[in-house]
Protein backbone atom coordinates (compact mmCIF):
# COMPACT_ATOMS: atom_id res chain seq x y z
CA UNK A 1 0.00 0.00 0.00
CA UNK A 2 2.92 2.90 0.90
CA UNK A 3 4.88 1.50 -2.15
CA UNK A 4 1.51 2.05 -4.62
CA UNK A 5 1.08 5.83 -2.96
CA UNK A 6 4.61 6.31 -3.20
CA UNK A 7 4.49 5.14 -7.36
CA UNK A 8 1.73 7.31 -7.64
CA UNK A 9 3.31 10.27 -5.66
CA UNK A 10 6.14 10.14 -7.77
CA UNK A 11 4.75 9.78 -11.06
CA UNK A 12 2.04 12.82 -10.34
CA UNK A 13 5.85 14.61 -9.93
CA UNK A 14 7.08 13.98 -12.68
CA UNK A 15 3.86 14.43 -14.32
CA UNK A 16 3.44 17.83 -13.06
CA UNK A 17 7.58 18.32 -14.26
CA UNK A 18 6.62 18.14 -17.75
CA UNK A 19 3.46 19.49 -18.00
CA UNK A 20 4.45 23.11 -16.35
CA UNK A 21 7.03 23.21 -18.95
CA UNK A 22 7.31 26.71 -18.80
CA UNK A 23 7.21 27.38 -15.29
CA UNK A 24 9.93 24.23 -14.31
CA UNK A 25 11.97 26.18 -16.94
CA UNK A 26 12.14 29.30 -15.13
CA UNK A 27 12.26 27.25 -11.94
CA UNK A 28 15.45 25.62 -13.21
CA UNK A 29 17.24 28.67 -14.41
CA UNK A 30 17.05 30.30 -11.06
CA UNK A 31 18.08 26.97 -9.29
CA UNK A 32 21.19 27.36 -11.82
CA UNK A 33 21.80 30.73 -11.06
CA UNK A 34 21.89 29.48 -7.88
CA UNK A 35 24.04 26.86 -7.92
CA UNK A 36 26.45 28.38 -10.46
CA UNK A 37 27.22 31.36 -8.05
CA UNK A 38 27.58 28.83 -5.45
CA UNK A 39 30.17 26.54 -7.16
CA UNK A 40 31.89 29.19 -8.29
CA UNK A 41 32.63 30.20 -4.57
CA UNK A 42 33.79 26.42 -4.54
CA UNK A 43 36.00 27.25 -6.94
CA UNK A 44 37.05 30.86 -5.35
CA UNK A 45 37.87 28.49 -2.26
CA UNK A 46 39.67 26.57 -4.51
CA UNK A 47 41.75 29.25 -5.54
CA UNK A 48 42.11 30.93 -2.46
CA UNK A 49 43.73 27.94 -0.73
CA UNK A 50 46.24 27.50 -3.58
CA UNK A 51 47.25 31.30 -3.37
CA UNK A 52 47.55 31.17 0.55
CA UNK A 53 49.72 28.16 -0.04
CA UNK A 54 51.83 30.02 -2.29
CA UNK A 55 52.23 33.25 -0.13
CA UNK A 56 53.13 30.39 2.77
CA UNK A 57 55.62 28.72 0.85
CA UNK A 58 57.24 31.81 0.05
CA UNK A 59 57.53 32.87 4.05
CA UNK A 60 60.45 31.35 6.41
CA UNK A 61 62.38 32.42 9.70
CA UNK A 62 66.32 32.13 8.47
CA UNK A 63 68.93 31.50 11.11
CA UNK A 64 72.29 32.49 9.81
CA UNK A 65 75.10 31.49 11.83
CA UNK A 66 78.88 32.62 12.05
CA UNK A 67 81.68 31.29 9.82
CA UNK A 68 83.25 30.05 12.71
CA UNK A 69 80.40 27.08 14.35
CA UNK A 70 80.60 24.11 14.50
CA UNK A 71 78.36 21.91 12.62
CA UNK A 72 77.40 20.09 15.72
CA UNK A 73 76.07 23.14 17.56
CA UNK A 74 74.13 23.75 14.36
CA UNK A 75 72.36 20.39 14.18
CA UNK A 76 71.93 21.10 18.19
CA UNK A 77 69.97 24.01 16.74
CA UNK A 78 68.44 22.09 13.73
CA UNK A 79 67.03 19.38 16.11
CA UNK A 80 65.49 21.53 18.75
CA UNK A 81 63.20 23.44 15.97
CA UNK A 82 62.46 20.72 14.26
CA UNK A 83 60.05 19.02 17.01
CA UNK A 84 58.49 21.75 18.04
CA UNK A 85 54.46 21.48 17.11
CA UNK A 86 55.01 24.50 15.07
CA UNK A 87 57.59 23.41 12.99
CA UNK A 88 56.70 21.56 9.43
CA UNK A 89 60.09 21.77 7.73
CA UNK A 90 63.82 22.54 8.57
CA UNK A 91 66.73 22.64 5.92
CA UNK A 92 70.20 23.03 6.26
CA UNK A 93 72.28 25.07 3.50
CA UNK A 94 75.93 24.79 4.62
CA UNK A 95 78.63 27.04 3.90
CA UNK A 96 79.46 25.75 0.08
CA UNK A 97 75.93 25.37 -0.85
CA UNK A 98 75.27 29.26 0.67
CA UNK A 99 78.49 30.29 -1.21
CA UNK A 100 77.32 28.58 -4.49
CA UNK A 101 73.85 30.48 -3.75
CA UNK A 102 75.27 33.79 -3.50
CA UNK A 103 77.65 33.34 -6.73
CA UNK A 104 74.28 32.32 -9.10
CA UNK A 105 72.74 35.30 -7.22
CA UNK A 106 75.45 38.10 -8.22
CA UNK A 107 76.86 36.53 -11.25
CA UNK A 108 76.21 39.92 -13.28
CA UNK A 109 77.87 41.79 -10.33
CA UNK A 110 81.80 41.41 -11.56
CA UNK A 111 83.15 43.59 -9.18
CA UNK A 112 81.42 41.52 -6.42
CA UNK A 113 82.95 38.70 -8.09
CA UNK A 114 85.96 39.62 -8.02
CA UNK A 115 86.08 40.45 -4.40
CA UNK A 116 85.09 37.59 -3.88
CA UNK A 117 87.95 35.54 -5.85
CA UNK A 118 90.48 37.96 -4.04
CA UNK A 119 88.90 37.40 -0.57
CA UNK A 120 90.62 33.74 -0.84
CA UNK A 121 87.81 32.03 1.20
CA UNK A 122 84.41 31.36 2.11
CA UNK A 123 83.07 34.54 4.08
CA UNK A 124 79.53 32.96 4.25
CA UNK A 125 78.19 31.15 7.38
CA UNK A 126 75.66 28.34 7.12
CA UNK A 127 72.28 28.78 7.71
CA UNK A 128 68.58 27.14 8.81
CA UNK A 129 65.64 28.22 6.67
CA UNK A 130 62.69 27.15 8.69
CA UNK A 131 59.02 27.18 7.64
CA UNK A 132 55.97 26.67 10.15
CA UNK A 133 53.00 25.29 9.65
CA UNK A 134 51.35 28.85 9.80
CA UNK A 135 52.27 31.81 9.08
CA UNK A 136 50.61 33.11 12.91
CA UNK A 137 53.40 30.47 14.32
CA UNK A 138 56.72 32.16 12.98
CA UNK A 139 56.63 34.71 16.25
CA UNK A 140 56.95 31.54 18.40
CA UNK A 141 59.73 29.86 16.50
CA UNK A 142 61.54 33.23 16.70
CA UNK A 143 61.02 33.62 20.37
CA UNK A 144 62.85 30.00 20.55
CA UNK A 145 65.75 31.07 19.05
CA UNK A 146 65.77 34.30 20.39
CA UNK A 147 65.92 32.29 23.99
CA UNK A 148 68.67 29.89 22.48
CA UNK A 149 70.75 33.04 21.87
CA UNK A 150 70.36 34.81 25.41
CA UNK A 151 71.80 31.33 26.59
CA UNK A 152 74.66 31.15 24.56
CA UNK A 153 73.85 30.20 21.59
CA UNK A 154 74.61 33.96 20.41
CA UNK A 155 78.54 32.30 20.55
CA UNK A 156 77.81 30.84 16.94
CA UNK A 157 74.56 32.78 15.56
CA UNK A 158 74.82 35.58 13.64
CA UNK A 159 71.14 36.74 12.95
CA UNK A 160 67.09 35.62 13.07
CA UNK A 161 65.74 37.23 9.86
CA UNK A 162 62.16 37.13 11.30
CA UNK A 163 62.47 40.06 12.95
CA UNK A 164 63.57 41.63 9.87
CA UNK A 165 60.87 40.62 7.91
CA UNK A 166 57.92 40.68 10.96
CA UNK A 167 55.88 43.34 9.45
CA UNK A 168 55.56 41.46 6.32
CA UNK A 169 54.40 37.81 7.86
CA UNK A 170 51.90 39.72 10.58
CA UNK A 171 50.36 41.53 7.04
CA UNK A 172 50.23 38.64 5.26
CA UNK A 173 49.04 36.79 8.38
CA UNK A 174 46.11 39.39 8.17
CA UNK A 175 45.82 39.18 4.90
CA UNK A 176 44.86 35.67 4.49
CA UNK A 177 42.49 35.04 7.88
CA UNK A 178 40.38 38.07 6.19
CA UNK A 179 40.50 36.38 2.61
CA UNK A 180 38.97 33.25 4.22
CA UNK A 181 36.39 35.22 6.69
CA UNK A 182 35.57 37.43 3.95
CA UNK A 183 35.05 33.88 1.43
CA UNK A 184 32.59 32.45 4.76
CA UNK A 185 30.61 36.03 4.76
CA UNK A 186 30.30 36.02 1.02
CA UNK A 187 29.34 32.25 0.88
CA UNK A 188 26.89 32.88 3.54
CA UNK A 189 25.02 36.20 2.30
CA UNK A 190 24.81 34.28 -1.61
CA UNK A 191 23.34 30.99 -0.34
CA UNK A 192 20.63 33.20 1.97
CA UNK A 193 19.55 35.46 -1.31
CA UNK A 194 19.68 32.20 -2.68
CA UNK A 195 17.41 30.49 -0.99
CA UNK A 196 14.73 33.14 -1.20
CA UNK A 197 15.24 33.63 -4.64
CA UNK A 198 14.34 29.99 -5.35
CA UNK A 199 11.93 30.17 -2.34
CA UNK A 200 9.51 33.02 -4.09
CA UNK A 201 10.42 31.23 -7.49
CA UNK A 202 9.11 27.23 -6.57
CA UNK A 203 5.96 29.08 -4.55
CA UNK A 204 4.87 30.67 -7.97
CA UNK A 205 5.18 26.92 -9.42
CA UNK A 206 2.70 26.07 -6.71
CA UNK A 207 0.59 28.74 -6.30
CA UNK A 208 -0.53 28.28 -10.31
CA UNK A 209 -1.97 24.33 -9.03
CA UNK A 210 -3.37 25.80 -6.41
CA UNK A 211 -6.73 24.50 -7.22
CA UNK A 212 -5.78 21.24 -8.22
CA UNK A 213 -4.66 21.23 -4.33
CA UNK A 214 -7.55 22.28 -3.18
CA UNK A 215 -9.83 19.85 -5.50
CA UNK A 216 -7.52 16.89 -4.04
CA UNK A 217 -8.50 18.13 -0.39
CA UNK A 218 -12.13 18.21 -1.35
CA UNK A 219 -11.47 14.64 -2.80
CA UNK A 220 -10.01 13.90 0.85
CA UNK A 221 -6.27 13.54 -0.17
CA UNK A 222 -4.20 13.31 2.52
CA UNK A 223 -1.47 16.62 3.19
CA UNK A 224 0.98 14.27 2.87
CA UNK A 225 -0.11 13.06 -0.63
CA UNK A 226 -1.40 16.39 -2.22
CA UNK A 227 2.23 17.95 -1.12
CA UNK A 228 3.99 14.93 -1.86
CA UNK A 229 4.16 15.77 -6.15
CA UNK A 230 5.66 19.25 -5.14
CA UNK A 231 8.03 17.90 -3.30
CA UNK A 232 9.03 15.24 -5.70
CA UNK A 233 9.27 18.16 -8.62
CA UNK A 234 11.18 20.26 -6.19
CA UNK A 235 13.92 17.42 -6.11
CA UNK A 236 13.36 17.23 -10.02
CA UNK A 237 14.68 20.79 -9.99
CA UNK A 238 17.69 20.36 -7.68
CA UNK A 239 18.76 16.86 -9.91
CA UNK A 240 18.49 18.76 -13.46
CA UNK A 241 19.75 22.35 -12.33
CA UNK A 242 22.99 20.50 -10.77
CA UNK A 243 23.19 18.31 -14.11
CA UNK A 244 23.15 21.70 -16.17
CA UNK A 245 25.39 23.70 -13.45
CA UNK A 246 28.03 21.17 -13.60
CA UNK A 247 27.88 21.11 -17.52
CA UNK A 248 28.28 24.73 -17.63
CA UNK A 249 31.49 25.12 -15.80
CA UNK A 250 32.99 22.75 -17.89
CA UNK A 251 33.65 25.52 -20.64
CA UNK A 252 33.92 28.54 -18.11
CA UNK A 253 36.65 26.16 -16.25
CA UNK A 254 38.38 25.57 -20.00
CA UNK A 255 38.48 28.93 -20.63
CA UNK A 256 39.51 30.10 -17.15
CA UNK A 257 42.15 27.73 -17.01
CA UNK A 258 45.41 28.95 -18.44
CA UNK A 259 44.58 32.46 -16.74
CA UNK A 260 44.49 30.80 -13.24
CA UNK A 261 47.48 28.80 -14.05
CA UNK A 262 49.46 32.01 -14.95
CA UNK A 263 47.71 34.16 -12.04
CA UNK A 264 47.54 31.52 -9.13
CA UNK A 265 51.47 30.10 -10.27
CA UNK A 266 50.41 26.19 -11.14
CA UNK A 267 46.42 26.91 -9.95
CA UNK A 268 44.49 25.55 -13.24
CA UNK A 269 41.11 25.71 -12.63
CA UNK A 270 39.81 23.82 -15.25
CA UNK A 271 42.52 20.81 -13.81
CA UNK A 272 40.41 21.65 -10.30
CA UNK A 273 37.32 21.01 -11.93
CA UNK A 274 38.21 17.65 -13.50
CA UNK A 275 40.20 16.22 -10.65
CA UNK A 276 36.94 17.23 -8.18
CA UNK A 277 34.04 16.70 -10.79
CA UNK A 278 32.41 14.42 -8.46
CA UNK A 279 32.82 16.14 -5.04
CA UNK A 280 31.37 19.21 -6.71
CA UNK A 281 28.84 17.46 -8.34
CA UNK A 282 27.59 15.91 -5.32
CA UNK A 283 27.76 19.24 -3.13
CA UNK A 284 25.56 21.48 -6.02
CA UNK A 285 23.55 18.09 -6.34
CA UNK A 286 22.68 18.33 -2.10
CA UNK A 287 22.39 21.54 -2.29
CA UNK A 288 20.18 21.93 -5.34
CA UNK A 289 17.49 19.02 -4.02
CA UNK A 290 17.77 20.85 -0.52
CA UNK A 291 17.16 23.81 -1.00
CA UNK A 292 13.73 22.97 -3.90
CA UNK A 293 12.49 20.25 -1.62
CA UNK A 294 12.46 22.51 1.65
CA UNK A 295 11.55 25.29 -0.50
CA UNK A 296 8.18 23.43 -1.99
CA UNK A 297 7.25 21.96 1.23
CA UNK A 298 7.35 25.36 2.90
CA UNK A 299 5.35 26.71 0.39
CA UNK A 300 2.82 24.12 -0.47
CA UNK A 301 2.29 24.85 3.59
CA UNK A 302 0.16 27.41 2.84
CA UNK A 303 -2.12 25.81 0.48
CA UNK A 304 -2.74 23.25 3.04
CA UNK A 305 -3.15 25.16 5.77
CA UNK A 306 -1.17 22.91 8.12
Amino acid sequence: MFFTKLKRVIRAGFMSFWRNGWVSLASILVVVITLFTIGSLVFFKGGLDALVAQLKDKVDITVYFKPEAQEQDIMTIKTAVSKLSETKDVAYVDREQALESFKERNKNNALLMQSLDELGENPLGASLNIKAKEISQYESIANFLNSHMNSGASDYIDKINYFENKRVIERLSVLTDSAQRFGVIISLVLAGVAILVTFNTIRLTIYSSREEIEVMRLVGASNKFASGPFIVEGVMYGVVSAIITMIMFFPVTMWLGALTENFLSGMNVYNYYIQNFGQIFVILLIIGVLICSVSSFIAIRRYLRV
